[in-house]
């Protein structure tokens, strides 16, 4: 026991010894076994009736509302909103005020009536054209937006939301939920905040401002007395009896070295494909299949130097901006989006250089030409096209503060150990004859073995393997989205998992973009890969994709399904998920006889079940 865990236990009501035996009952298990035993636990106390005086029982995540505590309730795709909101929950804990904090998936919307003080932090996920909520806030979402929702006179709440300014309908999810609330009558305690892929640039001064609040409105437990570390206050589902040190971060980053940069694909290939195997060594990093790492790029040197030649400016100039001074050219390289293009920066232009074009754009008529304009070109584009003055802190400060990139991990630490694959392709096209790279995949593709890159475990709790070995397993995984499923097939393998593993896989061609063929023909031949469909869009007059495979096995894909396997997606959002997900919609009205509202229910409750996850980027 650490010196921390016996001042958290202090506070605890019950004995000492039993707080003790709770403690190492906790200690290696995952979330989803920590989130049975609270439920457990809860029901436990149900069955008991408090004695007068005594303390209040502790509420698991989904339990009834407390009046007078904070609810904290976070929809996270890539779990930048968990982060923030476990931050905020730790915070509001330490400063000793009741709080818990709920995935939106845990949360009974039943509870939303009941609820005095609510903080939401909400991620907004683009797909295509369109703006989506989180996969785990659909329900509540939805819920809240429907004609259920009720009147919430007595809810005083706050906003946080999470997006990115390179999609036109920037934090869409977010400000609805704001306006919604709004209009159900709620107060709010705090503006709404809309956060950039520099999440802490916006998040920071907003969860300060929270806290101040909630402090003024929730009287702590001992106002004299900070909450011991760990201390766990009545409906708190923020939990950490002993508090996990992380070396090692999104804010600090490990430089892990490039072991392997290998090409896989084939020389007649259209694309540039990379096997990229980076150690951890000594790092204790740990992961798990399905999650993510992230990756901070530099941008190129030659992007650098065009945008420098373009603006007239010298790269040695020094700017000081938000308490650092770099030379420009340092800024440009190493702080700053230079292959995303976003509103703000079309704004700042459009203003700058009296560019009646571009103010157009921003117009709700320009809404269609903007988001083409932000998806197919980069800063160097819109910069020779409209010509305006800029001076090297007013460049600075327009652009969009460098994000680092997320690639779903290809490997299992149970077969690889210290070290963590990708599965990287190069953005890679031209315009006016002149070459345009991702920031991200350019850095690593041109990353020389031996080299360092500086890395982070992102965690993604809503992809992750069925606890129980025996269930199937469907993963659909076109391209560079087969990543994960590699991670997968491993780990069970690793396990000996006795559920069936079934992999769609898709590409242009056979001959030169079957990515990680013999490893699939060798899990076939051994066992751990159960079946195989492959859907090579190019190999045939008529385009074949891996929507058309599922509909073409829609009786076996059907069957998995009704006996409990679970569904897994990974790859393109803008049109492959969407069609993907349309295809289990009609598996579900030809081979389950469900009418099409009843099909699409369906696909929403194994959503909802956890049993079909996305991985969508």
């Amino acid at each position: 026991m650490t010196q921390a865990t016996d001042t958290a236990l202090a506070v605890l009501p019950l004995s000492s010894e039993k707080a003790r035996t709770a403690a190492d009952l906790v200690q290696g298990l995952d979330r989803p076994a920590l989130e049975w035993l609270a439920g457990f636990m809860a029901g436990a106390a149900a069955q008991l009736r408090p004695a007068t005086g005594s303390a209040t029982p502790v509420a698991a995540a989904g339990a009834a509302a407390v009046k007078q505590q904070l609810t904290i309730l976070y929809g996270s795709q890539t779990g930048n909103a968990k982060r923030v909101a476990e931050r905020l929950a730790g915070q509001a804990q330490s400063a000793g005020l009741p709080v818990r904090v709920v995935r939106a998936d845990a949360y009974r919307t039943s509870e939303l009536k009941k609820e005095q003080f609510l903080y939401i932090v909400i991620s907004t996920h683009s797909e295509g054209d369109a703006v989506e909520p989180p996969d785990d806030a659909r329900g509540f979402y939805e819920f809240l937006t429907g004609k259920r929702a009720p009147e919430l006179p007595d809810l005083s709440y706050g906003v946080l939301a999470l997006g990115d300014s390179s999609y036109v309908d920037f934090c869409g999810i977010g400000r609805r939920i704001d306006e919604r609330l709004a209009e159900l009558g709620a107060r709010r305690l705090l503006s709404r905040a809309d956060a950039d892929v520099d999440i802490e640039y916006v998040a920071d001064p907003w969860t300060r401002e929270a806290l101040q609040h909630a402090r003024a409105l929730l009287a702590p437990r001992d106002a004299g007395r900070p909450a011991a570390p760990g201390a766990h206050f009545p409906g708190a589902d923020v939990v950490t009896l002993r508090p996990a040190h992380v070396s090692w971060s999104r804010e600090r980053p490990y430089p892990a070295e490039v072991l392997v940069n290998q090409r896989i694909v084939g020389s007649g290939s259209e694309k540039d494909v990379r096997h990229i195997e980076l150690s951890l060594e000594g790092s204790g990093l740990r992961y798990q299949p399905g999650d993510a790492l992230g990756v901070w790029p530099t941008q190129s040197p030659e992007l650098v130097g065009r945008i420098l030649h373009t603006l007239q400016l010298d790269g040695a100039t020094p700017v000081t901006h938000g308490g650092d001074t770099l030379a420009l050219a340092n800024w440009l390289a190493q702080r700053r989006e230079l292959t995303l293009l976003t509103r703000p920066f079309v704004a700042a232009l459009a203003e700058r250089g009296r560019h009646a074009a571009l103010q157009a754009l921003l117009q709700p008529e320009g809404a269609a030409p903007l988001a083409e304009l932000l998806a197919g070109r980069q800063l160097i584009d819109l910069l020779r096209a409209y010509p305006a003055p800029w001076d090297a802190p007013s460049l600075v400060a327009a652009l969009r503060p460098l994000a680092p990139r997320m690639y779903s991990i290809a490997s299992s630490q149970e077969q690889v150990d210290e070290e963590v694959h990708l599965t990287v392709a190069l953005v890679d096209f031209e315009i006016d004859g002149e070459a345009r790279r991702g920031a991200g995949s350019r850095y690593l593709c041109d990353a020389a073995e031996g080299t360092q890159v500086p890395v982070f475990i992102e965690a993604n709790e809503r992809f992750r393997l069925p606890q129980d070995g025996a269930r199937d397993v469907i993963m659909v995984g076109p391209g560079t989205g087969v990543a994960p499923f590699r991670a997968f097939v491993q780990q069970r393998r690793a396990e000996g998992a006795t559920g069936r593993n079934w992999l769609f896989f898709g590409n242009p061609h056979r001959h030169s973009d079957f990515l990680y063929q013999t490893e699939w023909l060798q899990a076939l031949e051994e066992g751990s890969l159960t079946r195989l469909d492959v859907a090579f869009s190019r190999d045939q007059a008529q385009k074949v994709y891996v929507q058309h495979r599922l509909r073409e096995h829609g009786q076996a894909v059907w069957q998995w399904l009704e006996g409990g396997a679970h569904f897994y997606v990974c790859g393109d959002a803008e049109r492959m998920a969407g069609d993907v997900q349309r295809a289990l919609v009609e598996i579900a009205v030809e081979h389950g006889h469900k009418t099409r509202e009843d099909a699409i229910a369906w696909v929403k409750s194994l959503l909802a079940e956890g049993r079909y996850a996305r991985d969508v980027y």
